[in-house]
């Protein structure tokens, strides 16, 4: 860090400090109440559960650890004068003791280590979301020896960049998928758990490290929606959703607008795009247009799920399971998708006319769906038994697999 940067820093954490201060901010260590068994679990961020589908997976299995009576502490890895955010407020209405920066009862500015140290004797199990934090903290969190140590991926970070690599070529990208590699194979070496959210990310993961016995797969978690649904008929226009932080959504939607849809046009003029997710690049909202919606982030999302007549995922590269499937199928809306977007789902015989890779046939499925009603509700009624294995009492027995628990009330 530059002389220039650690004065920045330093002036930005004092003038923090003064505010908090003034503002009576204080945290006091000694009226948490713990449980018989606490999990620290530590993300890149305060888990924006409506946003991107890793906040929301890590939400929902915080809500099985609270339902199962462990005490919960969640610290987001964010510079301490950046901790602003409206879903902490949520998490604490849920029952999770969250870090926020404060003044300690003997005055002390409370730091996100600071707050580590001082609950860390109680932690019984730190699940360390995402390679980087995992790296990041486990030095930390590993002072205490008893801690159980949970390494979860959310994908095969490696596996992710050098598909993009082999999508696009770019050296950049291929050396930072071999420095992914190392961290990620070290950090299995240090973990007591490693969660995996695909079988597929864990038998690639396999190739460069062995110890299989450690490994647990936690996919999202998706619940078909038994409600009364909407028509064919009665819906219309073709919907995506995807976070554009996340590179291969970006270049998911522009393989559709330059390679799928101009195909799409060529048969039926007529159909519309919606296409909704956060943080939108300038190139994203460029695109926006009569017939190809770009509407940014959407607080509900629901509508759209419920009125569009197919849902499209031309994803080109990538790894996991993708949240955006598993809820366009928990809504029963038919899903066209590339065998990297329909990893981790089983589609048995539907799949064949769901999943395609070349533009053309991804066109040709768009049209088949859009227009066929028989095969339409075909795929639609295919949505449950495919979203079987992600239901809550499946991932709720993996997650306490993970804990070596089975009990349904550990709090005191």
């Amino acid at each position: 860090m530059s002389i220039y940067k650690d004065l920045r820093l330093k002036y930005k954490i004092f003038q923090l400090k003064r505010s908090l201060t003034k503002a009576n901010k204080n945290f006091d260590f000694s009226k948490i109440v713990y449980s018989k068994k606490n999990v620290l679990v530590i993300d890149s961020i305060i888990p924006e559960f409506d946003k991107d589908s890793g906040s929301r997976r890590i939400y929902k299995i915080i809500n099985i650890l609270l339902n199962h009576g462990f005490g919960v502490f969640l610290v987001a890895d964010k510079k301490e004068y950046k901790y602003k955010t409206e879903y902490v407020a949520h998490y604490k209405q849920l029952g999770v003791v969250v870090y926020e920066p404060a003044i300690s009862e003997t005055g002390t500015f409370i730091t996100k280590e600071l707050f580590i140290d001082a609950i860390l004797p109680k932690m019984n199990y730190a699940w360390l979301h995402r390679a980087d934090v995992f790296k990041d903290y486990v030095d930390l969190v590993s002072k205490r020896k008893e801690i159980k140590l949970i390494y979860d991926m959310v994908d095969f970070h490696y596996l992710r960049l050098i598909r993009e690599w082999e999508n696009t070529k770019d050296t950049k990208t291929k050396n930072e998928a071999e420095k992914y590699l190392k961290t990620e194979v070290k950090n299995c070496q240090q973990a007591d758990k490693i969660i995996t959210i695909s079988n597929q990310d864990k038998d690639a993961l396999i190739e460069f490290y062995a110890e299989e016995e450690k490994m647990i797969t936690i996919g999202n978690v998706h619940q078909f929606l038994d409600v009364q649904k909407v028509p064919f008929n009665e819906r219309e226009g073709l919907f995506f959703v995807g976070g554009f932080s996340h590179k291969p959504n970006e270049d998911a939607i522009n393989f559709l607008y330059h390679d799928i849809m101009p195909l799409v046009w060529e048969k039926n003029k007529d159909i519309k795009v919606t296409i909704i997710g956060s943080y939108p690049t300038k190139e994203m909202l460029a695109l926006n247009s009569k017939r190809f919606s770009v509407l940014g982030f959407v607080e509900d999302i629901s509508t759209y799920f419920n009125s569009s007549r197919v849902f499209v995922a031309p994803l080109r590269y990538g790894a996991g399971v993708k949240g955006k499937i598993g809820q366009s199928l928990e809504y029963g809306l038919p899903v066209v998708t590339t065998p990297v977007g329909a990893e981790g789902f089983d589609f048995g015989e539907i799949g064949e006319i769901l999943i395609a890779t070349s533009a053309q046939d991804l066109a040709d499925n768009i049209l088949k769906l859009y227009e066929d009603e028989a095969l339409w509700l075909k795929a639609s009624l295919a949505s449950e038994e495919i979203l079987e294995p992600f239901s809550i009492n499946a991932i709720e027995k993996q997650v306490l697999n993970v804990l070596n628990c089975k009990s349904d009330n550990l709090a005191e």
